[in-house]
């Protein structure tokens, strides 16, 4: 199993950002892609057409999000990976730091591009309009 961990900074106050995190409308709106989101947490949720799908485990109110986490990538015998986000106050915005750990063998470069490109890059321009 591997694990990554990833950083960025975005123009949003950390309660704005861990609200988009756990809504579907603000995951969607984010994101650019549809989402799901039970609420009241913790529940399931889903994005990017169903190619991600987990359980948020626990949270601490625009702090930290724990979630099991895996790709229709992910093999029968590979078991949920844990995505861990925290969200810390900084230049007036965000610090978001991803933790993504027990992910498959031989993966994380490639979850390493999709963090960038599918979160990252889409949520720094949506926070920052």
């Amino acid at each position: 199993m591997e694990s990554i961990e990833l950083s960025c900074e975005l123009a949003a106050a950390p309660e704005r950002v861990f609200e988009a995190w756990l809504s579907a409308a603000g995951h969607s709106a984010m994101t650019g892609s549809p989402a799901t989101v039970d609420e009241p947490e913790p529940g399931d949720f889903s994005a990017w057409d169903g190619y991600i799908a987990g359980r948020t485990i626990e949270s601490t109110r625009a702090s930290r999000i724990l979630q099991s986490w895996r790709t229709s990538d992910f093999g029968d015998k590979d078991s949920d990976s844990l995505l861990e986000l925290l969200f810390e106050p900084f230049g007036g915005g965000t610090k978001l730091t991803l933790r993504h750990s027990r992910l498959p063998s031989g993966s994380s470069e490639e979850y390493t591009k999709g963090w960038l490109e599918f979160y990252f890059e889409p949520m720094k321009s949506y926070f920052s309009r």
